[in-house]
């Protein structure tokens, strides 16, 4: 199924919103989650992820309308980068036994975004060649 770009960039900001609430207000649920211990440097890097995905949030939800061009396109393939560069990570963090099967949810849903701007990428370069 393919998305629009205005589509998955609105489902991505409500995405990190959500996610930069949850690891920001309860940090110590989500490592629960993926079988890691709560300390308080984990709530450190926890809240300051918790930025990170604010952040990215309003990134997303501004350029929501952006018609096609670099700054889309290096949002985008930056994006679909981060979210396969963790996808890699968290499984080889559950596959070395560092975290628990609860992290291969996280793994899906990056891999699926990962994929979906890459094709909402690919797709609109198409649009444009033929454009």
């Amino acid at each position: 199924m393919q998305l629009s770009f205005r589509t998955l960039s609105s489902f991505t900001a409500l995405l990190c919103l959500l996610l930069a609430l949850a690891w920001g207000l309860m940090p110590d649920r989500l490592l629960a989650s993926w079988d890691i211990e709560y300390s308080l440097a984990a709530g450190l890097i926890a809240r300051r992820t918790a930025v990170l995905f604010a952040a990215l949030s309003v990134m997303f939800y501004l350029v929501r309308n952006e018609a096609q061009s670099p700054t889309r396109r290096a949002l985008s393939n930056g994006f679909v980068v981060g979210c396969w560069g963790l996808a890699t990570l968290g499984f080889g963090e559950w596959l070395n036994g560092h975290a628990g099967p609860g992290i291969l949810l996280a793994v899906g849903v990056e891999l699926a975004l990962g994929l979906a701007f890459f094709q909402t990428r690919r797709v609109s370069a198409e649009l444009e060649t033929v454009g």
